[in-house]
Parts: C-alpha cells; sequence; structure tokens
C-alpha cells in the first residue's frame, strides 16, 4: 500500500461537467483537457469517468498521453494533441487518426510523406499565433500552409482551426485578448477565401469560456473547471458576482489523505525538524506524516501548512522533508499512530480547500495538482 491515497469524487465531476455544459450551446463540443495527467487526477481514472457523462473529446499534450488516454477509452471518442509528437509516435498517431495541432511547417511536412507512404490521412488543426507568442503560424506563414494543404488534400484533413488566448482569466490581459481575437477571426476569413474550411474552430480555455462566452465558435478546450477550480480568483468573484450567487457552482474532485505514522514528545527550547525554523517554545508532541515535497507536498508549506485530522485542524511545524512531514497535536489527547490524515478535501466541519495551498506557497492550482506524484493510487468514490 502506498503512504497516501487520492480520491476522485464521480458526483463532484457530474456536477461540473452540468456546469460547463450549461455554460455552452448544445452545438459546441466539449473537450476535456487532460495533460498533466489531467491535472493531477490520472488519466487512467478520469477519461471512463468523462465517458460515463458524455465526455468523448480529449485534448493531451502529447503523443506520451495521447497513447495513455487510448488505452482506456471506449468506442466512439476523439483524441487532440495540442504539443509534442515524440518521432517515435508519428506512426502510431498516423495509423490510429489521432488529431493534431499543426504549428510549424516542418511538422507538417514530415507526418505528410509519411502519411502518403502509408495512404492514410492526417487529421490537423492549424494553430495561428495571434500574440500568445508561443506556438502557431505567423501570419506571413498562413500562405505556405495553405498552398502545402490545398496541394495535399486526397491525405490532409483540415479538423480545426484554432489559437490560444495569453491570459484570459485576468481583466489585466483584456486588451491583449481582444488583440487576439482580431488576429484570429482575420485568419478564419482568409483561410476560407483560400478553399480551407475546417471542421472545427476554437479558442475558448475555461477562463475564456467564462470572460468570453460569445467566442466559442464550434469547440471549447476545458480543464481546471472540469475538476471543480476557477481558472483564478478573479475569475471566481466576476462569475458569482455577475450572476449574484451566494455558493460555489463547482466542487472539488480530488481529495488527498494520509495518516498519522509516529507521535513522538519534543522538550521544551529544543528544535524541531532540519535546522532551526521551528522551535519549541514549550513542550510539545508531534505527528509524523509520511508525505513530504518528493510526492508533491510542497516544501514552501514548512510551517505554514494545515491538515485535519479527526475532525480538527493542525498546523505543519518545522521543515517539510522529502517524504514526511511533522504537525503539532499538542492540543489533542486522542490521537493516534494510523489515524487518518487530510492533506486536501474536508472532513464534517471543516475542510482544507486547495486554494490554501496556492496562498501559502504562491503556486497556481494548476501546478500543485500536476505536482501531486503519479504513483499515488486515484480511488473512484461517490
Amino acid at each position: 500500500m502506498h503512504n497516501s491515497v487520492i480520491q476522485i469524487s464521480k458526483s463532484a465531476l457530474k456536477n461540473n461537467i452540468d456546469f460547463i455544459k450549461s455554460l455552452i450551446n448544445k452545438s459546441v463540443t466539449l473537450s476535456s483537457v487532460i495533460k498533466g495527467n489531467a491535472y493531477g487526477h490520472s488519466i487512467l481514472e478520469m477519461v471512463p469517468l468523462l465517458q460515463e457523462f458524455n465526455v468523448n473529446h480529449y485534448s493531451v499534450y502529447s503523443s506520451f498521453e495521447a497513447r495513455q488516454v487510448f488505452k482506456v477509452a471506449k468506442n466512439n471518442f476523439t483524441i487532440l494533441v495540442m504539443g509534442d509528437i515524440s518521432v517515435y509516435d508519428e506512426d502510431w498517431i498516423i495509423n490510429n487518426t489521432i488529431e493534431f495541432f499543426v504549428f510549424n511547417i516542418e511538422r507538417l511536412e514530415r507526418m505528410l510523406l509519411k502519411a502518403i507512404e502509408k495512404n492514410k490521412i492526417l487529421n490537423i488543426h492549424i494553430e495561428i499565433e495571434t500574440g500568445m507568442n508561443r506556438t502557431g503560424f505567423n501570419q506571413k506563414d498562413w500562405d505556405r500552409i495553405i498552398q502545402l494543404v490545398n496541394a495535399n488534400k486526397d491525405f490532409i484533413k483540415v479538423k480545426g482551426i484554432c489559437t490560444h488566448f495569453a491570459g484570459a482569466e485576468s481583466l489585466n490581459n483584456y486588451v491583449r485578448v481582444k488583440k487576439q481575437q482580431i488576429v484570429f477571426n482575420k485568419s478564419i476569413k482568409y483561410f476560407k477565401t483560400q478553399k480551407i474550411v475546417p471542421q472545427q474552430i476554437h479558442c475558448s480555455c475555461s477562463a475564456a469560456v467564462l470572460a468570453f462566452p460569445t467566442k466559442n465558435y464550434d469547440m471549447v478546450r476545458v480543464g481546471i473547471l472540469q475538476y471543480g477550480l476557477w481558472p483564478s480568483r478573479e475569475s471566481f468573484i466576476s462569475y458569482i458576482s455577475k450572476f449574484k450567487m451566494n455558493t460555489n457552482p463547482l466542487k472539488p474532485v480530488l481529495s488527498w489523505k494520509s495518516h498519522i505514522m509516529d507521535i513522538k514528545n519534543v522538550p521544551k527550547g529544543e528544535f524541531i525538524g532540519y535546522g532551526n525554523s521551528y522551535l519549541a517554545e514549550n513542550e510539545t508532541k508531534v505527528a509524523s506524516v509520511p508525505i513530504g515535497y518528493g510526492y508533491g507536498y510542497s516544501r514552501g508549506l514548512s510551517n505554514l501548512g494545515r491538515v485535519i485530522i479527526n475532525n480538527n485542524r493542525y498546523g505543519v511545524v518545522g521543515t517539510i522533508n522529502m517524504n514526511m512531514f511533522l504537525v503539532d497535536i499538542t492540543s489533542s489527547d486522542s490521537i493516534a499512530i494510523n489515524d487518518e490524515v487530510i492533506l486536501i478535501g474536508s472532513s464534517t466541519d471543516i475542510d482544507i480547500s486547495l486554494s490554501s495551498f496556492c496562498n501559502m506557497t504562491d503556486q497556481l492550482n494548476y501546478e500543485v495538482l500536476s505536482r501531486i506524484d503519479k504513483d499515488i493510487p486515484r480511488i473512484i468514490i461517490k
């Protein structure tokens, strides 16, 4: 058995998928973004659950992740690779009609040669550079990609034209995103005049679905919302204020639990753990929890973190180790070895939210989730 467990709430996921679908028209495809091991939730566990809720389109970052989806998805499904394709996976991508972004000519030319050899069709999404300045075709390259596609229509199917916004989760980026929208609309019109009509046009992530609901086009690529988290605090406040809501419509899907490994008493005046970051000013009782930064529990939570034991909160003391951390349980006489410790999640009356990690360690919720050790078992609960 592992020294902790990640619980995935099926009912919370359904709640969030229903919420997302309420934000978009029925004609708009919901592509579930499950890169980064499904934001730490596990691709292998999430895909079957998502399929139960009629979500059958998956956006991943790499061909490695695409293979993971392919292992567990059933019946009719679509996999879209938004980023890296290993040279060792190119044949597999083509043979299994996996869709993928093209953002440079080199990728398309290389894949096209293989498709011609196999007499197969490439299913591509042309990514347009609109101002993110990351990946995508600049305007000066549009004619070149158009020429290549039109000259090889028997082997290239343009499934989509797409882009990605540079920070739709914050009003600070409003002007920049609006400029991106102008460039994107220009590209769509131009490609259509050159007889390239995509099956899908898409640009919206979770933040853009909330901030620019009229720009959903044919598909949205939603990640963080489905896991019960907001792209930013600003986006949460903006949404509940706009609709005059008193409660959060999302529910966190993930909880993280471990147990007490040991309990010991520390004399007054002794330092606790590595270095001298925490001094026991009184006789102190500490419990050790067998989780540390090696598993994704940030070292930044040293002397700051909180956990729940027996429906009470307790503070982390000392420096977080690679494989364990310590909790001050002096106030309790009832805590025992093997008692459950909630790192993220809730008990009867209180909870430790993921946002508490973010606030104390200056990390994004995306960052915290994706750093949770992939080897920790993911268990589905109701």
